[in-house]
């Protein structure tokens, strides 16, 4: 191997880390489930599990068991991602499919967790895809883009 072709070969990652990411929100009407719902009888299985834990009594941490209908709206969740994997949400398994696709409008939203840069993109009704990267994320514009997701661009670097 040529020591010319060694440098290149080193250089490049690097370079091509610094040149950032430039993301827009994702349609979600093209997002695919990834993760399987969870049936009637897992959930109850959790809930008996999760709230017969006596610790969550005595750290006020026992708001999902006072009833089932709350717990099971919380746990019935599949995980989905954008069309390109970038982007992934926790959805609702009642009827999710057929929301995804009358949704339009998103805006967009950056946050910092340690050095995670959190990247939502908000379309309403509890739908939120986010992607999550160690770059800098900056919104382009204002982040609202109720009209074209096309227009919600964040550039990470």
């Amino acid at each position: 191997m040529k020591p010319g072709f060694l440098v290149v070969l080193l250089v490049l990652p690097a370079f091509a880390a610094s040149a950032g990411e430039r993301l827009s929100c994702p349609d979600p009407a093209a997002a695919v489930q990834v993760g399987n719902c969870p049936g009637e009888a897992e959930l109850r299985y959790s809930f008996n599990g999760f709230c017969s834990d006596n610790r969550r009594i005595y750290q006020d941490d026992a708001a999902l068991c006072v009833d089932y209908a709350d717990y099971r709206k919380a746990k019935n969740v599949a995980q989905w991602e954008s069309a390109d994997g970038t982007f992934t949400a926790y959805l609702s398994c009642d009827s999710v499919a057929v929301r995804l696709s009358t949704v339009r409008g998103a805006r967009m939203t950056v946050s910092r967790q340690g050095q995670i840069s959190r990247l939502g993109c908000d379309y309403g009704e509890g739908i939120v895809f986010t992607h999550r990267t160690r770059l800098q994320c900056r919104i382009e514009g204002d982040g609202n883009c109720p009209d074209d997701q096309q227009r919600c661009i964040a550039r990470c670097e």
